[in-house]
C-alpha cells in the first residue's frame, strides 16, 4: 500500500470538474457550518471536517488510504512547526509584559501617542504595526502579537481579534518579505517584480479604506464621524507606500515600508489633533499602584521592549547583508525532509514526482525562533531591572511564564494541528485543485472570479504562499486562455488570499488564543465573515475592471 502512487484528478467524480469541485469544497462547508451554525468547539469542527475530507479523498478522489493517512501526519507536523511554534512564542512574549506588570506602562505610552483614544491606538497598532510585522514575519505571528497587544491597550478581546484580522488582510500578499508574491510569479511564469508592481496598483483600492472599516468595527458611525480624516490619511499614505516600495525601492519591503510610512505620518498628524473621545474609549493609562511614579524614558523603553526588539531582530534576520548575509546564514540551517512513504508516491498531473511532500524544517530562520530569542532577552532584561516596589520580576519567572502559556494553549494547539491536517488532505488528494479548475473553466468571466481562488486557497491552508503555490499556474493558464493579463490574475490570487485569511480556521484559532478567549472562534467567525465576504466581492469587481483595462495597472 505504501508503494502505491497517486495522481490527483480534477475530474475524479463522474469525469466532471463541477461535481469534483462540489465534493472538494464539502469539508470546508462542514467546518464553517459546525462552527458558525452549531457553535461547536473548534477542535471538534476541525476533527469532523478532517474525517469528511479523509472519506472524500479515499472514496471520491481515489487516494489510497495509506497516503491519506500520511498526508494527515504531514499536516499535523507542519502545524507543529512552524505554526504552533510561532503561536506559543508570540503569546509568551505578550505574557511577559503582563506577568512583569509592565502592561500598564504599555497602555500609558500608547495613550499618550493616541491622545488617550483607544480607537486611534487600535488604528496605529492593528493596521500599521501589524502590517510592519506581517511584512517582516508572517506565518500568524502578527495576528498573535497584535491581538494580544490590543487587549493590553484596553480593547475587548473579541473586538481586538476582529480588528486585527481585518486590519492585517491587505498586507498578507506582501507578508514575510513578499514570499507569496514571489511564489506567484515563479509558478505563474511572470517575474515577481511585475506581479508586485501590478498588485501595488490594485491594493490601494482596498488599503485606502481599511482604516475606515476598522473605525466602523470599533465604534460604528460615531467613530467614522469623529476620526474619518485621520483614518483616511493613514489609508492613503499606506497605499502610496505600497506603490513606492513595489516599484522604486524593493517589492520585498512593500508591507514594511508602507506600514512604517503610514504609522509615521499618522503619528505626526496626531501631534496637532485633539479628538473628542467617548468615555468608553478613553485610555486611562496607569493604574493606582503605579500612578504615583510617573513614566520616564527608561520605563517607556522597557515597556515597549518586546515590540521594538522583535522588529529589530526580524529586520536583522531578514535584511542584514552587510559583511555577513544573515538571511542566507540562517536559511542554511533549514532542513528539507522528504516525508517518508509519501514523497515519491504523490505525482503531479504530468506524471512527475510532486515536491509537496517535502517539508522545509526551519530552525534558526523560523519566525518562532526569532520571537523566542526576543522573549529570552526581554525576560533577562526585565529580571535585571526588577524593582521590589514596582516591577518585581526574575528571569526564572519569565521562563515559568512559558510553561504556563503552553498549558493554557492546549486546546488551541490541538485545533491548529487538526486544521493543518485538513488542509494537507484536501490539497494532496486534489480536492482544493478541483475547486480551482471549476472556477477557471468559466472563461472570460474568470476575470471576476479569480480572486475567489486565492480566497479559498488561504481559507483552507491559512497561508497565502500555499494558496499561490496551489493556484498560480492555474491562474496564469486561465489568463492566457481567456486573453487576460496574467499579472492581474496572479495579483488577484495574492490579494484575495489575504482576504481569505480573515476566515481561515487556522487564523481564527490563533486570534482566539492570543486574546485569551479559547473557544470564542464561532463568535469571531460571525463577526469577521461579513467583512471578508464584502471585501472579496469588492475585490472581484476591481479585478474584473483591471482585467478589462478599465482600471490601469503599472
Amino acid at each position: 500500500m505504501l508503494l502505491t502512487t497517486f495522481t490527483p484528478s480534477t475530474t475524479a467524480i463522474g469525469d466532471s470538474v463541477v461535481l469534483s469541485a462540489l465534493l472538494g469544497i464539502f469539508p470546508l462547508v462542514v467546518f464553517f457550518v459546525m462552527l458558525g451554525v452549531f457553535k461547536l468547539a473548534t477542535h471538534w469542527c476541525a476533527l469532523g471536517s478532517l474525517l469528511v475530507a479523509f472519506i472524500s479523498a479515499v472514496v471520491g478522489f481515489g487516494m489510497p488510504i495509506s497516503l491519506v493517512g500520511l498526508s494527515t501526519l504531514q499536516g499535523i507536523a507542519f502545524g507543529l512547526a512552524p505554526i504552533i511554534y510561532i503561536v506559543i512564542a508570540a503569546v509568551w512574549l505578550y505574557n511577559l509584559t503582563v506577568t512583569s506588570g509592565r502592561s500598564e506602562d504599555v497602555r500609558a505610552v500608547f495613550s499618550a501617542v493616541g491622545k488617550g483614544d483607544i480607537r486611534i491606538q487600535a488604528l496605529l497598532v492593528a493596521f500599521s504595526f501589524c502590517g510592519l510585522l506581517e511584512g517582516l514575519a508572517g506565518f500568524g505571528a502578527p495576528v498573535a502579537i497584535v491581538a494580544a497587544m490590543l487587549v493590553t491597550l484596553g480593547l475587548s478581546p473579541i473586538k481586538a481579534a476582529v480588528v486585527t484580522m481585518v486590519g492585517n488582510a491587505i498586507n498578507v500578499g506582501f507578508g514575510a518579505m513578499a514570499i507569496p508574491v514571489t511564489t506567484a510569479g515563479r509558478l505563474g511564469g511572470v517575474p515577481g517584480t511585475e506581479v508586485a508592481s501590478t498588485a501595488s496598483s490594485l491594493t490601494p483600492w482596498i488599503a485606502t479604506f481599511v482604516p475606515l472599516l476598522l473605525l466602523m468595527i470599533l465604534d460604528g458611525k460615531r467613530g467614522l464621524k469623529e476620526l474619518w480624516f485621520l483614518a483616511l490619511v493613514q489609508g492613503i499614505v499606506t497605499s502610496l507606500g505600497h506603490v513606492i516600495a513595489a516599484n522604486f525601492i524593493s517589492y520585498e519591503l512593500t508591507a514594511v515600508f508602507a506600514s512604517l510610512l503610514g504609522f509615521t505620518v499618522t503619528a505626526a498628524i496626531l501631534t496637532k489633533m485633539n479628538p473628542q473621545t467617548p468615555e468608553e474609549f478613553r485610555s486611562h493609562g496607569i493604574d493606582s499602584k503605579t500612578i504615583h511614579k510617573p513614566l520616564n524614558a527608561g520605563r517607556v523603553t522597557l515597556a515597549l521592549m518586546p515590540y521594538w526588539l522583535v522588529v529589530i531582530i526580524f529586520a536583522i534576520a531578514k535584511l542584514w547583508r552587510l559583511g555577513i548575509d544573515v538571511p542566507a546564514l540562517l536559511a542554511s540551517t533549514d532542513r528539507q525532509i522528504k516525508w517518508p512513504g509519501l514523497y515519491g508516491q504523490l505525482l503531479t498531473p504530468s506524471g512527475e514526482v510532486s515536491t509537496s511532500p517535502i517539508c522545509n524544517l526551519q530552525t534558526l530562520s523560523s519566525p518562532g525562533t526569532m520571537i523566542v530569542l526576543t522573549a529570552l532577552i526581554v525576560a533577562f532584561i526585565y529580571g535585571k531591572n526588577s524593582s521590589s516596589d514596582l516591577f518585581p520580576y526574575s528571569f526564572g519567572q519569565g521562563i515559568r511564564t512559558l510553561f504556563t502559556t503552553i498549558s493554557s494553549l492546549k486546546l488551541s494547539l490541538l485545533t491548529i494541528a487538526l486544521v493543518m491536517a485538513l488542509a494537507y488532505v484536501m490539497n494532496f488528494s486534489g480536492q482544493t485543485v478541483a475547486i480551482g479548475a471549476a472556477l477557471a473553466a468559466t472563461g472570460s468571466a474568470f476575470g471576476f472570479l479569480s480572486p475567489i481562488l486565492g480566497w479559498i486557497g488561504t481559507a483552507v491552508t491559512g497561508s497565502a504562499t500555499s494558496s499561490n503555490a496551489l493556484f498560480a499556474n492555474l491562474q496564469s493558464t486561465a489568463a492566457h486562455g481567456a486573453s487576460l493579463d496574467p499579472g492581474v490574475l496572479l495579483s488577484a490570487n495574492s490579494i484575495g488570499g489575504g482576504i481569505g485569511k480573515i476566515v481561515s480556521p487556522q487564523n481564527l484559532a490563533i486570534a482566539a488564543t492570543a486574546v485569551g478567549q479559547v473557544g470564542s472562534e464561532p463568535e469571531i467567525l460571525r463577526k469577521v465573515a461579513p467583512w471578508s465576504f464584502g471585501l472579496l466581492g469588492y475585490l472581484c469587481i476591481i479585478i474584473f475592471l483591471a482585467s478589462q483595462g478599465i482600471i490601469p495597472t503599472l
